[in-house]
Formats: structure tokens, sequence, C-alpha cells
């Protein structure tokens, strides 16, 4: 058949023209040629639909590019790439889309200028303001911290706020630090995590938990109250010798309140109830161990 158009004889594609003509008069894609992206200077997160999003920045331009650019659903398998380079302050981007209109492919450039936005993001204000739900407080029972202690201990919080984070736990942060005579003292934005937190650190180091809340005033006419989390950490630790039943031991690792220990004489494993290990009968750590030629 011949196409209306041109007037070859050429297999009809659609509307009685042959592909060729169907495709000199067809666009595919659509979109504006400035875009505006904000990003936060503090944290460079991308705002993305009212969300804050901490991704490369090649990925959040195609994610802009996917929702102000309009697609023909005839087009099928498309990808898009992009080439910027920086100019006066802006972006001069070459958008490119490819994709297959049946066995056709098709690629469509636009030119677009990005202009990039920069504004505060909601966590970075919450963390600039000093805003905090929860207090992770950590004491010892019946003696004061080492300096190596509080480093670890120290080292241990931060590790475990990290990881958090990096697993997707964006808002949460510490938004304060206090080492004082008493102990340590951390400010933490996320109550729920704070708890999470809190418990993993008497997991792994032994101890009591408490928890106590605060009033911390009105918002949007309702009551907000802030949490306490205490973790207090016995008077023993690993690697500490003590006496009990008449015979002496070393602590090989802790768990809440209990003890697994190692008896000195038969040099087999005991789990002990941390209450039952009086601070009396505590006779220290490593600093006791002497080397000995037999």
């Amino acid at each position: 058949m011949f196409c209306v158009e041109c007037g070859k004889d050429e297999p009809i594609f659609r509307n009685g023209v042959c592909l060729s003509c169907y495709l000199k008069h067809t666009q595919f894609t659509k979109g504006p040629a400035i875009m505006d992206i904000t990003i936060c200077p503090r944290c460079s997160s991308y705002k993305h639909k009212n969300t804050w999003v901490q991704e490369d920045f090649d990925e959040i331009l195609k994610r802009y590019i996917k929702d102000v650019f309009s697609i023909s659903s005839e087009l099928k398998n498309v990808t898009i790439q992009t080439q910027c380079k920086e100019q006066d302050r802006i972006l001069r981007c070459t958008v490119t889309f490819s994709g297959f209109l049946e066995d056709q492919q098709i690629t469509e450039q636009h030119p677009l200028t990005v202009r990039i936005r920069r504004n505060t993001c909601d966590v970075c204000s919450r963390e600039s303001g000093g805003y905090f739900e929860a207090i992770i407080q950590i004491r010892a029972e019946k003696r004061t911290f080492p300096k190596e202690e509080l480093t670890i201990l120290r080292t241990t919080v931060e590790s475990l706020v990290g990881q958090l984070q990096k697993s997707g736990k964006r808002g949460l942060f510490i938004t304060d630090y206090d080492e004082n005579r008493q102990g340590l003292d951390f400010f933490v934005s996320e109550k729920t995590t704070a708890f999470s937190i809190a418990k993993k650190i008497q997991e792994q180091f032994g101890g009591e938990f408490k928890q106590s809340t605060s009033d911390a005033g009105m918002k949007d006419s309702k009551q907000v109250y802030r949490m306490t989390y205490l973790v207090r950490i016995p008077a023993y630790r690993k690697g500490d010798f003590f006496s009990f039943d008449a015979s002496y031991f070393l602590i090989s690792s802790l768990h809440e309140n209990k003890v697994r220990a190692l008896e000195l004489s038969r040099w087999t494993e005991k789990v002990i109830e941390g209450k039952n290990i009086q601070p009396s009968k505590i006779f220290g750590g490593k600093e006791l161990i002497r080397e000995m030629i037999v």
C-alpha cells in the first residue's frame, strides 16, 4: 500500500502513513526547559516530593526528570541518560531518552537547565536547634569509670547510631554529649531508637536498665514527653577476677544481669547472677595478671 503522505509503496504503520512519516510528526517525550532541585547545605540530602533523600546526584536528577517529563506509552523499555556541565552556578544538561516503538529504536534529546536551590532539611533544622526526645544515661555501680572504659562506651554508642543511620534511620542523630563525674549522657533525637540503643548497651556491658518520663511541654496542643534511659554498668567488668562460693573466677562475658565466668580451680565455665557478685569480692582485672616461667 502507498503512504498517504510521502506516496511511497511502504507498509502502513498507523493512520494511513508509513513508519518514517509517523516518526517525522510524532514526539514521544516532552518536558520543561528549566528545572529546580533543592539540596540541604548541611547534609547534602535532596528534596524529592516533600521528602528528603540521600542519593547520588545522577539518581536524584533522573527521579526529577521522570516526574516532570511525559513519556508516551507507545515507547517501551525506556532508558534515560544525562550529561551536565556547570556554568554560572547552574547545570546545562542534555537529557537523552531511548526506547523502542515495536522493533524501531527511538532516541530523543532535550536541553535542560537545572538550578540548584539550597534549603536546610527538616533533620538538620532539628539538629541545629538542639532537638532531642530521649537521654541515654550510662552510670557505674559503686565505682567511677576509667578513661579507657568511657572511650569504649562512647565509641560503642556512636557506632550503633552510625549503623542505624546507614540502615535508613535518617532522622536519628546525637544532639549533644556530656561526660561528667557520674558517667555519660547522650541526647538522642528519637526515643524509640534510643531505647533500643540503651538495651544493646545493657546486653553488651551488663547491668540494670531503668526508664523514666519527663514533661517537655506542649506541641500542636498535645503534651510532649521526653524519655530517660538509664543503664547502670555493674561494679565488675569483663576480665575481672572475683570470689564466689569459696572459689575464684575470671569473668569471660556479660549479658544483662548474668555473668559467664571461668572457675580457675577447675577451668570450667559457670553462669552466675550478677547480683550475687559483691563489689567487696572483686579483686581487679588484667593488671593482676603476671607472667611466669614454669
